[in-house]
């Protein structure tokens, strides 16, 4: 019997960034699957804190060269890989000069403070998950991780959802505890709208309360399962989830992680 295999789109793991809580979690979730019998493949952005050296990242070339069109500017997309040690996972960076490169008045190494997050946001989406579907590896779940990627959900089940590689995958969002995020710019239906996202798909997502929350309730629209990682779950985006009939857990400090995840996916693959 094949193994089931779990596609991570991470927003941070060390030791690539420095270990936070969330980016140990990063590391920690995607080991813990491939040592409970998972498949497992993962995307993170390239951040420009990440020293590529030390980390013996390398570009792979026949998974870049692609621009995409944001606004009114073309945004080369650069693919580069390392092995995530002693699991061996392979790790795809999502690389652009404009927007991973570390600027001095970010306010973290995710540079969360950023006027261009909606843009960032949506090239790591697209970038991601056209790149994971020339890899001709079809998941069983999709585990998406982080605000930067929270528009993975609408790309997997809206934007490429034509061909056989993500069909019959579940995806699950797991909101991080973090810093603010800098206003979202309102403009983003709009870029939206030029990167493959459909008219009706665009007019469900702006019936969204356009707030502090906007990234992940964007994410929670199109996802199978939502883990809150904190004390208690977020009132409003539990709310949200409740409203769509999606499951969530809550993941306090200090509980076991992988437990909880597996159950989730096992629950949402109907086993």
């Amino acid at each position: 019997m094949a193994k089931p295999r779990i596609l991570f789109f991470s927003q941070e793991i060390t030791p690539y960034l420095p270990a936070t809580d969330n980016s140990r979690f990063g590391k920690e979730l995607p080991n813990a699957m491939q040592g409970r019998k998972y498949e497992v493949r993962t995307f993170m952005p390239n951040f420009g804190a990440i020293n590529e050296r030390r980390n013996q990242l390398h570009e792979v070339i026949r998974l870049s060269g692609a621009n995409i069109v944001i606004g009114d500017a073309d945004h080369p997309l650069i693919i580069k890989v390392a092995s995530m040690q002693p699991s061996r996972i392979q790790v795809y960076f999502v690389d652009n000069d404009d927007y991973f490169q570390k600027e001095d008045e970010d306010s973290d190494d995710l540079g969360s403070n950023r006027e261009d997050n909606d843009e960032r946001a949506i090239f790591y989406a697209r970038g991601a998950v056209e790149t994971a579907e020339k890899l001709r590896w079809e998941p069983d779940m999709i585990q998406v991780t982080g605000w930067i990627s929270s528009l993975i959900p609408l790309y997997v089940k809206k934007v490429v959802n034509e061909g056989p590689d993500f069909k019959k995958a579940k995806i699950v969002y797991s909101i991080l505890p973090s810093s603010e995020i800098a206003p979202v710019d309102p403009a983003i239906f709009d870029k939206m709208a030029e990167n493959g996202v459909k008219a009706e798909d665009i007019a469900a997502l702006k019936e969204l309360p356009f707030d502090d929350k906007i990234f992940h309730r964007m994410a929670i629209r199109y996802a199978d399962g939502v883990v809150f990682h904190g004390e208690e779950a977020d009132p409003a985006l539990a709310e949200a989830a409740e409203k769509q009939g999606i499951p969530y857990i809550t993941l306090k400090p200090g509980e076991e992680a992988a437990e909880k995840y597996d159950n989730l996916y096992k629950s949402l693959r109907g086993e």
